[in-house]
């Protein structure tokens, strides 16, 4: 028997960047929040002098412990999924503040396409343009109408930037100038600029200088030390959950975290949410936490586990495309790339931040004409200065031996003379991409593991080769010894790592029977219950999504606080 305790007014489920956010939003309303989070409290203090990369980036502290949980995958449906024995294409992170603490910080704004992609696509080339099996849909918002959660997210967070000249309107500038520019950036903007591209300083949640943001939270300014991605940050310059609203939520005294609490269901009667059923990983008990509100603030795969394993809303069935749990699952196509080997010039790559570089849109969103091109969307392409660790950066030409004299030679060579300009491409869901529960592996607690079924189209083979000649332009117009660039994708691996960007799985939009949450992520099934996260993107676009995750979390706020005083489906 479950030990009951006292109702609270919000239960979330997760704390990392969309549960801290709600839990700083509602508390400052009056609200009482009760935070589940079933990894381990962190502080900046526990960062302190770590730079130590096999630590955390080889043996992965700050993830999941997949011999306990994992996902399963299989490329199609007539093959066996198999379980994630070993961290490899993403990384699942836990613990308080999530994938917020070990992030890189870039930071962008989803591009005004994004959000009303089919309509505009059709406006633009006709509806024969998205192939059949392709399910984009549009988000059931607008960029404009997303615009001050955007400005309300950056100023918390404290964003350092300049305007992207082909991105969305804003309201507001950057609340803090952009990052310095260093002898890689400026070679890359200006070849960009001779091939008459628009580069910009990438916006970056490593500050800048010094900030105090709206709610009185002071951090300092970025000391570049190159340890970010998989890495806590020390100084608290990186932005994250742990250092921003956490601590505002807290002060109100309206916020209870409980750690290792580990949410197993969501209760539920009569079509509303009556709290969540979690065990204390410490103790072994289950406890049941009541609640008049229930706010899923975990990651993708989590989120739509979590919503299966409790019956809430409708599962997606690819084989009639009904359904709309599990629906639309998207990543992002990485190997549109290219690189330079520079003998004329050498670069202190050693240094730098996570989202230390420069961007173009260019070939983002439908900033090109694609009438004679076999694919829609696009990517932004980059060059970074995140910090060559000394174990996982050793760069030499292809043909290179991978040991002895010759290899030793190349690699002290090429220690810091290697650029790569990398385009990270949008991905588009497909009617046989989709997330379920698996039949056959399950957790510590027996309950099953969400299942992936996904593999790389024609689509974004067509996009990555596509990036990959664009990439190549601008890396021979910086004028390298030798240059190498992607020659094909192939299928989809789960083996190596590409990026921790999956997306989709309780889809937003404005219509009940293809979207799971409606623009305020309110689950139409179930009024009092709201899921938020990637989980809500109808797609995945050309960048990182914490921006735009950051911009949802904010409006999901507001209409959870509208609720609270009123009730019923606000929209």
């Amino acid at each position: 028997m479950a030990k009951k305790l006292p109702k609270t007014d919000v239960v979330i489920i997760g704390v990392g960047w969309a549960g801290g956010i709600i839990a700083s939003e509602l508390t400052k309303n009056g609200l009482s929040v009760v935070g589940l989070e079933r990894g381990m409290e962190r502080t900046t203090e526990d960062y302190f002098m770590v730079h130590d990369e096999l630590r955390y980036a080889l043996r992965y502290e700050l993830m999941q412990d997949l011999s306990k949980e994992t996902i399963t995958f299989r490329s199609n449906e007539k093959i066996r999924a198999l379980p994630m024995r070993q961290y490899g294409s993403f990384l699942l992170g836990e613990g308080l503040g999530g994938a917020g603490v070990h992030w890189n910080g870039q930071t962008f704004r989803f591009l005004p396409y994004d959000f009303q992609i089919r309509s505009l696509t059709e406006e633009r080339y006709g509806k024969n343009k998205i192939p059949a099996e392709m399910t984009i849909q549009d988000w059931g918002i607008t960029y404009d109408e997303l615009e001050p959660y955007f400005d309300a997210f950056e100023k918390m967070a404290g964003i350092s930037g300049e305007e992207n000249p082909l991105g969305g309107k804003r309201s507001s500038p950057y609340p803090t100038p952009p990052m310095i520019q260093t002898p890689s950036m400026k070679r890359f903007a200006d070849a960009a600029k001779k091939l008459n591209l628009h580069p910009f300083t990438m916006p970056s949640a490593n500050l800048s200088t010094a900030y105090t943001n709206p709610d009185g939270v002071s951090r300092a300014p970025c000391q570049y030390c190159g340890y970010c991605e998989r890495f806590g940050c020390e100084f608290g310059a990186k932005a994250d959950p742990v250092v921003t609203v956490i601590p505002v939520a807290k002060k109100t005294g309206k916020f209870e975290i409980r750690t290792h609490s580990y949410v197993r269901r969501i209760l539920h009667t009569g079509g509303k949410a009556t709290g969540v059923l979690y065990t204390d990983i410490t103790t072994g008990e289950e406890i049941e936490q009541p609640a008049d509100v229930v706010v899923l603030t975990g990651y993708v795969f989590n989120n739509v586990r979590l919503l299966l394993m409790s019956e809430i809303g409708k599962p997606y069935d690819p084989a009639s495309g009904t359904g709309v749990v599990g629906k639309n699952y998207a990543y992002q196509v990485q190997k549109g790339s290219a690189m330079g080997f520079f003998d004329d010039a050498e670069y202190n790559l050693f240094a730098g931040a996570g989202s230390l570089g420069m961007s173009l849109d260019d070939y983002n969103g439908d900033n090109f004409d694609h009438s004679e091109l076999n694919f829609i969307h696009g990517g932004n392409i980059t060059l970074t200065n995140t910090g060559q660790r000394p174990i996982q950066n050793n760069t030499v030409p292809s043909g290179t031996p991978k040991w002895g004299k010759e290899f030793k030679a190349q690699s002290l060579k090429y220690a810091n003379r290697v650029l790569k300009v990398g385009g990270q491409g949008a991905s588009m869901p497909f009617r046989h991409h989709y997330l379920d529960l698996d039949p056959t592996y399950k957790d510590a607690f027996g309950d099953p593991l969400v299942r992936i079924t996904f593999d790389f189209e024609e689509q974004d083979r067509q996009l990555a080769k596509f990036l990959a000649d664009r990439c190549t332009d601008i890396v021979k117009e910086m004028g390298p010894t030798v240059m190498e660039s992607m020659k094909e994708l192939g299928p989809y691996e789960i083996m190596t790592y590409q990026s921790t960007h999956n997306t989709g799985g309780v889809i937003m939009g404005s219509d009940p029977n293809t979207s799971a949450v409606n623009n305020y992520l309110q689950m139409w099934d179930m009024e009092n219950l709201f899921v938020i996260g990637a989980s809500a993107f109808a797609h995945n676009s050309g960048y990182n999504p914490t921006g735009t995750l950051g911009a949802l979390s904010y409006r999901a706020a507001e209409g959870i606080a509208a609720y609270s005083k009123k009730g019923g489906i606000l929209v």
